[in-house]
């Protein structure tokens, strides 16, 4: 009886004054996030994550400890940055604690590349002063001219960038005069040098348009284009100036202070050079046609998710936990759907086999007669498209022939040019004894200057 009494909920103290795991993991929790205020703490990311609801999941570790972090949507949607396993990262977080694994975890709401950020905050702060002072105002952009006369390019002689422009005039615009500025585009003196190079270009008067940039690289590399002097030099240019610094996904303070931005030099090249034939300008805006209503269609789709996210979601910190939970049961579910999955297409693949090998005879022969009575029919459409795109490009060819020099040269005009390769337009530019090459409409031969003589 006594034993009895001793084991009773009612008289045993232990049980009086236990609380279940839950409420334990909510008081830690709590004590956490009242002891902690708003942290900053660095570390390298790993176990990075992104589940269809935009929430990241990570893990931020150094040389002896690790610990778990998330990123709601609604803060990681406005980071310019990009994080991947291996980055050396800052996170704002505030300490915390997810009660349905009882693991402590941090709660970030910004990120940064530990490397750039000193560097990505002087950009912001350069290029904010810049824009008050009125040097990225579309009022003051000056027009690129359609049919370049004489190019002039401000980069490094030994770069990927002039092997680049270089490429493309060959290829689309080989009769453009192309004068290469010399310059250092990274380092200390780069910025300098650039801005030196603008002015000279000014100064000489020869180009009607400039390309300012070079090849791919990181923050620290293409830091030259984000100094002050380099963008009065641009802003103050007669001369209009498109920018082509790095890769697609890279803008500096150059590409906001110029004329035009180009992704890439080899873009900027294709900008200022005259397309080839419109039947390719036509092919070009039917794909921006069709990746615009692409484009519409998932932004549309986008909004409609958003939208009806937005009525699923509540404040606090119980949906936040129940997201966790979601994101974790959907990456199980995937994986188990896809384990399904492989396995019904394995059986189909079977089934499919067996199908194969009992299928009629006859119904083959029938199969096999309409799709050649098919082919015959598209192979007769695609010989009347050829045959129509075949018109419409002679006639293209003809109306672009016209304008050729080429055209100019069979109506019995010469070109003639000296030992480098110059059009000889003056002149004063031969004497006695040099050796010119002369272009007729169907071939060239070599001269030697006998007299020069001036027009009174």
């Amino acid at each position: 009886m006594h034993a009895m009494q001793r084991n009773s909920p009612s008289t045993n103290p232990l049980q009086n004054q236990a609380i279940s795991v839950t409420e334990l993991n909510h008081q830690v929790k709590s004590l956490l996030e009242n002891s902690f205020l708003t942290i900053h703490v660095e570390g390298e990311l790993s176990n990075f994550v992104r589940p269809s609801s935009g929430h990241w999941y990570f893990t931020l570790k150094d040389s002896g400890a690790q610990v778990r972090c998330a990123m709601f949507r609604n803060r990681n949607q406005y980071l310019k940055y990009q994080p991947k396993n291996g980055d050396q990262v800052v996170v704002r977080a505030k300490v915390s604690l997810y009660p349905g694994r009882g693991d402590y975890q941090l709660i970030c709401d910004y990120m940064e590349d530990s490397g750039v950020g000193s560097l990505q905050r002087a950009y912001e702060e350069l290029k904010f002063k810049l824009q008050q002072q009125g040097l990225f105002d579309p009022a003051f952009k000056k027009p690129i001219p359609a049919k370049p006369k004489h190019l002039g390019v401000v980069t490094s002689p030994t770069g990927a960038a002039i092997h680049d422009i270089l490429t493309v005039l060959k290829r689309r615009y080989p009769s453009l005069p192309v004068t290469v500025f010399p310059t250092a585009v990274q380092g200390t003196e780069a910025a300098g040098q650039i801005s030196d190079a603008i002015r000279l270009a000014n100064e000489q008067g020869q180009c009607d348009v400039l390309i300012v940039g070079r090849g791919g690289g990181s923050l620290e590399d293409l830091w030259p284009f984000n100094e002050a002097i380099v963008a009065q030099s641009i802003f103050h240019s007669e001369i209009p100036i498109i920018s082509a610094v790095g890769h697609e996904v890279d803008v500096s303070i150059a590409d906001f202070v110029a004329d035009l931005r180009a992704p890439t030099p080899s873009a900027a090249a294709e900008l200022i050079s005259p397309d080839q034939t419109q039947l390719q300008l036509q092919i070009k805006q039917l794909y921006q046609r069709l990746l615009q209503s692409w484009q519409r269609q998932l932004n549309e789709r986008q909004q409609r998710l958003q939208w009806t996210r937005s009525r699923l979601r509540h404040p606090g910190d119980k949906l936040k936990e129940q997201a966790q939970r979601l994101d974790e049961l959907e990456l199980r579910l995937q994986r188990n759907m896809q384990y399904r999955l492989q396995r019904q297409q394995d059986r189909f693949s079977h089934l499919q086999e067996r199908y194969r090998h009992s299928a009629p005879t006859a119904r083959i022969g029938a199969g096999q007669q309409h799709l050649a009575s098919i082919e015959h029919r598209l192979q007769q459409q695609m010989q009347n498209l050829i045959s129509q795109q075949q018109i419409k490009l002679r006639g293209l060819a003809s109306t672009l022939h016209s304008v050729s020099p080429l055209a100019t040269l069979e109506r019995g005009y010469a070109i003639v040019q000296d030992q480098d390769g110059t059009v000889v337009q003056d002149i004063d530019q031969v004497q006695p004894g040099q050796t010119t090459e002369t272009r007729l409409h169907n071939g060239r031969f070599t001269s030697q200057i006998m007299e020069v003589k001036q027009d009174s």
